[in-house]
């Protein structure tokens, strides 16, 4: 009876195979977002080295990363093989990356066109599964003084209290504001709803002598800038 070849751990590839070694000596450049998922969640499972499961992993999010930071805790889990110390571990190394991405437009700090707002804040926002309400706020120069959440809704809203805003505003001294928001639903089209909001806040920023520059929709694959297309 012919024995069947049982599938070698990484233990036994070859030196430039494996993952860790292969980042040692080539560089993490060198590796592809399979290595990089093995070397983040460090073992496999009894039948399955960590490189086939974090293939596994990728091949259910169609080898999009962008898709991957969307799935939850329970998502995750879900996936044979990964408990919620891995699950756990790649949210964070995907939280991580949106983070130095938002932390290197806030390091630019002037704001000329509506592209330095996306790259701000669609890292934060394309993912999540709810509608959050964001501001920017201005100086004399558009510099950044400040980003904050105003609120935080559903998969179709949220609620905005312009009152609020604008209190938010005054108190930064803030002579410029940029409005942004998601929308998790993947359809970065402004609904009645985003353009009542915009009038209405452009109105109330008026009367303190405060600009309303832009209105920000941001998804996972296309964002909307409302100045770029002469909506405010």
């Amino acid at each position: 009876m012919e024995q069947q070849n049982k599938p070698l751990t990484i233990k036994e590839w070859a030196l430039d195979d494996r993952p860790r070694e292969k980042m040692v000596s080539k560089g993490v450049s060198a590796l592809s977002d399979v290595e990089l998922m093995a070397i983040l969640i460090g073992t496999g499972t009894t039948n399955e080295t960590a490189v086939g499961l974090s293939q596994r992993i990728l091949t259910k999010v169609g080898n999009n990363l962008n898709e991957l930071g969307k799935l939850g805790l329970k998502e995750l889990t879900d996936i044979k093989g990964i408990g919620k110390a891995k699950a756990v571990k790649i949210m964070a190394a995907l939280e991580l990356g949106r983070r130095r991405k938002s932390t290197e437009v806030l390091h630019k700090k002037q704001i000329t066109s509506s592209m330095d707002v996306i790259e701000l804040f669609q890292p934060m926002l394309a993912d999540l599964p709810h509608e959050e309400f964001w501001i920017l706020l201005l100086n004399r120069t558009n510099r950044i003084i400040e980003k904050l959440k105003i609120s935080e809704g559903g998969f179709i809203a949220t609620v905005v209290d312009i009152r609020k805003l604008m209190k938010i505003a005054l108190e930064h001294n803030a002579l410029g504001i940029i409005l942004c928001h998601n929308h998790p639903s993947g359809n970065h089209n402004p609904s009645d709803d985003d353009v009542n909001i915009t009038q209405k806040v452009k109105a109330a920023a008026t009367t303190f002598d405060i600009k309303l520059l832009d209105h920000i929709i941001v998804t996972g694959n296309q964002c909307f800038s409302m100045a770029d297309n002469h909506m405010i």
